[in-house]
């Protein structure tokens, strides 16, 4: 049950996605919409807020989708969430998109370990494992950003523990769990919706891991590292 006034948001993919949770209701919108975020995203923030007659310093935290994802996608999370929360003084909590992703499968079909990987172009994808820990979905090891081809059992579990696997990585490489029998693709979860924000956001306010508007940070995860394995490249 979440306790916290919370909006919520995440502009990282293709996918715009806002949530608005106070007083025990909650207003959502999802929608894909790509270039299309930063035309959309305040106005749809103003609706949510009106339908629950509601004025932003009323709320206690504010969400945002951290990335990984497009890096002006991302940029845009970060910039708003930062934008209100200096207008109306409220903290902040970043959370990953493959977080979001993971959530949303146990949320809606009880999956207790996800693989979720969104595609990073460049014949890559952003990959990582969430594992359940009470009600919220918690990473194990690192985020990282890979060839699918790559995926071998020093990534994933080969015990017979059943996973399932989301997101547009394995939307745009099917085959790469191929090796992989324990492990179920779910292609009705396919880009970060910020419903499924709420429940780590809530943990974080309430636990005190929150920042502030000026220290809020993105999430690319394709670094300097990846790119050093090409000749010429720092």
């Amino acid at each position: 049950m979440i306790k916290s006034n919370i909006l919520a948001l995440d502009a990282s993919t293709e996918a715009l996605s806002i949530v608005l949770h106070f007083e025990g209701q909650t207003f959502h919108h999802f929608e894909e919409c790509p270039q299309q975020h930063s035309q959309k995203i305040l106005p749809l923030v103003d609706e949510l807020l009106n339908k629950a007659q509601c004025k932003l310093k009323d709320l206690d935290v504010i969400g945002f989708g951290q990335g990984p994802g497009s890096f002006t996608g991302v940029r845009i999370s970060v910039a708003i969430a930062q934008g209100l929360a200096y207008s109306a003084n409220l903290p902040l909590v970043g959370v990953s998109t493959l977080a979001i992703m993971a959530q949303q499968a146990f949320e809606q079909n009880g999956s207790t370990c996800v693989y979720p990987a969104i595609d990073a172009r460049m014949g890559e994808i952003y990959f990582a494992n969430y594992q359940l820990n009470n009600t919220k979905m918690e990473l194990v090891n690192q985020e990282c950003v890979i060839k699918p081809e790559l995926l071998t059992a020093d990534f994933i579990s080969v015990n017979n523990e059943q996973a399932v696997a989301v997101g547009t990585g394995f939307k745009t490489y099917p085959d790469a769990l191929n090796n992989f029998s324990n492990i179920q693709i779910i292609t009705e979860i396919t880009l970060p919706d910020a419903r499924y924000m709420l429940n780590h956001v809530d943990d974080a306010f309430l636990n005190g891991n929150v920042v502030k508007a000026s220290d809020a940070q993105p999430k690319y995860v394709r670094d300097t590292v990846t790119w050093k394995k090409l000749p010429g490249r720092e």
